[in-house]
């Protein structure tokens, strides 16, 4: 008889680990960050709370991993967008800075109208004013490493002698990010592809050397 092939442990724990991620953004956009439990996403995935605990410390580090895996999946399906390692959109150097910008900006308002991703990043960013530590790991594990990019990328722009050099990139980046995350927290405005261009068009007016 031929003998049979031994299931695959490693595929086993890939099935599972997505379930886990997808159930846990489910559920903080369907009930909030506050009323999330380990339970309850284990019984969304269909998983043993204990295999949870076996891969995460807490479900802050299971929704962490989540929108790091979501950040890259939407981050992928825009063409021309290359996602790190840790799941952050690169910004592309082409040697045409506001291309470059304008590309990345449009791909972060689509990640930002994404109903699959948006409610759960308004209840991790707002359980994240309430609680200081969980702020701190959002910022450091999701919101920083993409800023990274825009600071590189712009003292990339400036050592090409494209954009000032008394121009501080930390600074210059918030005029690109802020004006789209003000939009998408009011909900007041329509969040756009020809918003980000406007946006990444006056920045440049500012920083850029002028012929």
């Amino acid at each position: 008889m031929p003998s049979r092939k031994a299931p695959d442990p490693s595929r086993r724990s890939d099935r599972s680990r997505r379930a886990i991620c997808d159930a846990a953004l489910a559920l903080v956009g369907e009930v909030g960050y506050a009323r999330t439990t380990i339970e309850g996403i284990a019984a969304r995935a269909g998983v043993g709370k204990q295999t949870i605990y076996r891969w995460w410390p807490s479900k802050a580090a299971v929704l962490m991993e989540a929108f790091i895996d979501e950040n890259a999946r939407r981050s992928a399906e825009v063409e021309g967008v290359a996602v790190g390692e840790d799941g952050a959109p690169e910004i592309p150097d082409t040697g045409d800075l506001a291309a470059d910008l304008k590309l990345v900006l449009r791909a972060t308002v689509d990640g930002l109208n994404d109903p699959t991703g948006a409610a759960p990043t308004r209840a991790l960013a707002a359980e994240g004013i309430i609680d200081p530590a969980l702020g701190a790991r959002f910022v450091e594990n999701l919101l920083e490493p993409q800023l990274q990019l825009y600071v590189t990328r712009l003292r990339a722009a400036q050592e090409a002698g494209e954009v000032r050099a008394d121009i501080d990139p930390r600074v210059a980046l918030e005029l690109l990010i802020a004006p789209l995350t003000h939009r998408w927290l009011l909900r007041t405005l329509p969040l756009t592809h020809a918003y980000a261009d406007a946006v990444v068009d006056l920045t440049l007016r500012g920083i850029l050397i002028q012929p």
